[in-house]
């Protein structure tokens, strides 16, 4: 038996519209995850600067802590060695323990604000009383009641200052 072959009639015109159209969609989803293959790089980027800002930021300020904890310290040897004293070896043992503790600070970045004389500034001071006095210009400090100190470009404890009205 002779087998026939079949023949099949094919519009050109419409196949070539469907591989257009599969194409085309191919296409879009190929953008499409391209697209977020780029955001999710982007984003990625974006949070390893941020982790690495915030680590480099971390490591800066890794005193701040301990630094305000031993603050009141400092504050309480000032006041020892501002105290009325007969015994001088006391005194010297007392400014030998606060010159080594302000030391030790200082090599982490701790440094006094200065205040005494300077004029009034809300991001340093924190006035806590106001006085009128003669031959001080207004909003002039004239008094450090505690005194103020900053970690490297931050304040640690803003100082405590009477001013001049």
């Amino acid at each position: 038996m002779e087998e026939k072959e079949k023949v099949y009639e094919v519009d050109e015109e419409t196949v070539e519209e469907k591989e257009d159209d599969k194409t085309e969609e191919l296409q879009k989803e190929a953008d499409e995850w391209k697209n977020k293959y780029y955001r999710t790089l982007a984003d990625t980027e974006n949070m390893k600067k941020r982790l690495e800002n915030e680590a480099i930021q971390s490591r800066k300020y890794m005193i701040q802590d301990f630094a305000l904890s031993v603050l009141p310290c400092l504050d309480n040897l000032d006041r020892a060695l501002e105290a009325e004293s007969s015994d001088e070896a006391l005194k010297k043992g007392v400014q030998m323990v606060r010159d080594q503790l302000w030391n030790a600070l200082s090599l982490q970045g701790v440094s006094e604000i200065e205040c005494e004389g300077k004029p009034f500034d809300g991001n340093y001071h924190h006035a806590i009383l106001t006085e009128k006095v003669e031959g001080k210009e207004p909003g002039e400090i004239i008094e450090v009641l505690q005194k103020g100190y900053m970690l490297k470009e931050r304040i640690l404890r803003a100082a405590l200052v009477k001013v001049s009205e």
